[in-house]
């Protein structure tokens, strides 16, 4: 749905955005991570057309990007924007009819989100009688009421509290099930692994990592396994075919954190089983969030 080629942002003396190029597939849901002043919100800002980039192209479903496309893409600010002292009611309808909804269709589409997301009662409230949860909540329907094909949603869940977030997390999974592409910027690498299919990474301007959630994961497998054993503490001699990270005691077992080293998981079992009772074997992949941090210090 989204080819972004070579994109270059300078301000003044700082360059936003240095050659950059990622795609975001038709139906999926993207993360777009980065540390703060990494970049993002400047790319966010060209895709929306709200700023223009100084070289590079963007092209929407093939299309150079265009005027065109602005209503068939719902923006979430990570900035929240909503009038604080208009009618809440009024006040979608008002944006909904910016991106080519009829006052009719509007109504209905509104009708709608307020008493699934349980917001009936805030119809004639203005967004400075909210808390700020409650506000998040009204600008996420104003981001999507006009059934847009992309979302752009920056820290979506910035604001929320558990009970929320979660809500809103289900809201994000079924849009996507109906169809919608999503793009998301977050620091919260948990949600990177519940909700991605891809990801890119980016850094100092520069996208330093992008892929498949899963392959990226996978490709930073580094022989890495836990052990949970019940019985009397073992005692290693160098004999055993990997090398030992840590252990630490539960209750009534114990679990090691062990390395291979030229050998096998099969190998490790068999040295194992004859001195204890092995509970469980399980490779330690590397999460996004410490694939994330090991990135960004390479290039600190």
């Amino acid at each position: 749905m989204l080819s972004i080629k070579n994109i270059v942002k300078q301000y003044a003396g700082h360059r936003a955005l240095d050659d950059v190029s990622l795609e975001v597939e038709s139906g999926k849901i993207f993360g777009l991570l980065g540390p703060n002043g990494a970049g993002k919100t400047s790319l966010i800002r060209i895709i929306n057309q709200i700023t223009a980039p100084d070289s590079g192209e963007v092209y929407f479903n093939g299309e150079k990007l265009n005027q065109s496309h602005i209503e068939r893409i719902g923006y979430l600010p990570e900035e929240r924007g909503l009038y604080k002292k208009m009618e809440i009611g009024e006040q979608m309808i008002y944006l909904a009819r910016l991106k080519g909804l009829s006052r009719t269709d509007a109504t209905a589409k509104l009708k709608y989100w307020f008493q699934k997301l349980d917001m009936e009662s805030w119809w004639k409230k203005k967004i400075e009688e909210l808390s700020k949860g409650m506000s998040q909540k009204a600008q996420f329907v104003a981001t999507v009421l006009h059934e847009p094909d992309l979302i752009i949603l920056d820290e979506p869940f910035s604001g929320f509290d558990p009970v929320n977030a979660e809500l809103i997390k289900n809201e994000i999974l079924e849009l996507n099930k109906k169809g919608a592409t999503i793009l998301f910027s977050t620091h919260r690498m948990e949600s990177v692994e519940e909700l991605c299919d891809s990801i890119a990474l980016i850094h100092k301007s520069h996208k330093i990592l992008d892929g498949r959630v899963k392959n990226i994961r996978h490709s930073y497998r580094n022989d890495t396994y836990l052990v949970e054993y019940t019985g009397e503490k073992l005692s290693f001699d160098g004999s055993q075919p990997f090398s030992i990270i840590n252990e630490t005691a539960g209750d009534d077992s114990y679990i090691v954190k062990i390395k291979l080293e030229n050998s096998t998981a099969n190998e490790a079992l068999q040295y194992l089983l004859p001195k204890t009772r092995i509970n469980m074997l399980q490779e330690v992949i590397p999460s996004m969030n410490e694939i994330f941090i090991e990135k960004v210090n390479q290039i600190a």
